[in-house]
C-alpha cells in the first residue's frame, strides 16, 4: 500500500474548510448568541453568507494548488 503524498498547503486549507464548515453548520462562531428559529437578523445573514464565500474560496484554492502540485 503506498502513501498518497499531499501538499502541506493543501492538506491545511481543506482542514481549515472543514471546521469552518462545522463551526458555521453549529453556530459555535465566537460572540454568537442563541436566537429561536426564523429570527437571524441581515447582519447574521451576511456574516454567515460572507463566511461560506471564504470557505467557497479557501476550497477552491487549496484545489488548485493540489492541482499545480501534482
Amino acid at each position: 500500500m503506498t502513501r498518497m503524498a499531499v501538499p502541506r498547503r493543501a492538506a491545511a486549507a481543506l482542514a481549515t474548510l472543514a471546521a469552518a464548515t462545522a463551526l458555521l453548520l453549529t453556530g459555535c462562531t465566537p460572540g454568537a448568541t442563541a436566537k429561536p428559529a426564523g429570527t437571524a437578523d441581515d447582519a447574521t445573514v451576511k456574516d454567515m453568507q460572507q463566511k461560506l464565500d471564504d470557505a467557497e474560496s479557501a476550497a477552491a484554492r487549496a484545489d488548485t494548488d493540489a492541482t499545480q502540485n501534482n
